[in-house]
């Protein structure tokens, strides 16, 4: 049965997804955030702890778990992350068309606040005059998920108590269950030359920028198949027209679904580089950092169809869909909690046109409370024989 948001109530959510969203919190900038979640939930009667994960994280501010009773012994984990991509221009949110914008040429903040206000006014709903839920219910925000899933790697998974999870953190329209997410491999190739001047000696150099374009060339790149891809995200070398150029430093991506995929791709795209650095008489230094562990998940496991359970009540058809993005979900997956990133309807996240609709904020919300009635069902006990 889908559930039934009284005018109150959707009063309330929107003015906490405003209000989380004029609070700036760029990854590694959480605080004020956490601040001021723990203030709204401890309003509720909840207990809610903070981790040691800043210092990890590179954040001024841990992760926050908050727990809400149920009558049963079993429990759920619903995920949201507080940190923004950085922020541009003050956040104005406004209603328009019936949507939430910024009013500034700025991201909003939907991505992830969206989710962070619909994990709030579930706790409102769970601790009024409802009475508790039929399972458990534990709400963790992190922090850095931006940058890396920082926060949720160094989340202790041990002190959960729920039996899987759900992050809401996937920027698609409602319905979509991310089934398949990849391993991310950075590499940082720092080529090293010969500075000479450019004008009197050139012969004497070897020129680093060179090399890298000489690599690059030979490089696989964007999309390999539906689920690898390749980029080069950022290149920097020189230090004046008149000198060949000593060092130049390249940091490049891959994703792939298959774990050994990646592998395979990150050797072959440090072949590449070897080869261009060396028809450039140049050396190279290689750095490759797997920033976060892929997952898949096969249609029909019980995570899968909970998710797809909750989603008809609420009047929206499931889509099984891999991604090319992570989500905390990758974090807590590889840490041995089952875990599944969900849509949550934001449109063009990271980009200052940034917007979600009136109707994908309040199905946020009711997507968690159908979740946690049908976890019921799916979480329930055995029954002894």
């Amino acid at each position: 049965m889908r559930p039934v948001l009284g005018e109150a109530e959707r009063r309330r959510l929107h003015e906490t997804f405003e209000a989380l969203c004029r609070i700036e919190s760029p990854t590694g900038n959480e605080r004020a955030c956490a601040d001021w979640i723990a203030r709204e939930l401890r309003s509720l009667g909840l207990d809610v702890q903070e981790d040691d994960a800043g210092p990890t994280a590179r954040s001024d501010a841990g992760n926050l778990i908050a727990r809400i009773p149920g009558t049963g012994r079993r429990s759920l984990m619903l995920c949201a992350h507080m940190d923004t991509v950085p922020l541009t221009a003050p956040v104005e949110p406004t209603l328009r068309d019936r949507g939430w914008e910024n009013a500034n040429e700025a991201i909003l903040g939907a991505d992830n606040k969206s989710a962070v206000a619909a994990l709030i006014e579930t706790a409102r709903r769970l601790t009024g005059s409802a009475g508790p839920p039929p399972v458990g219910v534990e709400l963790v925000f992190t922090v850095c998920e931006e940058n890396g899933l920082n926060g949720a790697k160094a989340f202790d998974v041990g002190s959960l108590r729920s039996d899987l999870g759900y992050v809401f953190d996937h920027a698609s329209p409602l319905g979509g269950i991310v089934t398949a997410s990849p391993t991310y491999m950075k590499i940082t190739a720092d080529i090293r030359g010969r500075a000479a001047h450019a004008g009197i000696r050139p012969e004497d150099g070897a020129s680093a920028i060179i090399a890298a374009a000489t690599a690059l060339a030979q490089l696989p790149h964007g999309r390999l198949d539906p689920e690898t891809t390749v980029n080069v995200g950022t290149i920097q070398g020189g230090t004046a027209t008149n000198v060949v150029a000593e060092r130049c430093r390249l940091e490049l991506e891959v994703r792939a679904v298959d774990p050994g995929r990646a592998e395979t791709v990150v050797t072959e795209v440090i072949d590449r580089l070897q080869d261009g650095v060396d028809a450039a008489a140049c050396d190279l230094d290689v750095t490759v950092e797997k920033l976060f562990t892929g997952y898949r998940v096969r249609a029909g496991e019980p995570i899968v169809e909970l998710a797809s359970r909750a989603l008809r009540a609420i009047g929206y058809q499931p889509e099984l869909i891999a991604t090319g993005g992570g989500s905390d979900a990758n974090a807590f997956h590889a840490a041995g909690v089952p875990c599944l990133n969900l849509a949550n309807g934001t449109e063009r996240n990271h980009e200052p046109t940034e917007r979600v609709s009136v109707e994908a904020l309040e199905a946020g919300l009711e997507l968690a409370l159908a979740l946690i009635d049908g976890a019921a069902g799916a979480l329930a006990d055995p029954v002894a024989a």
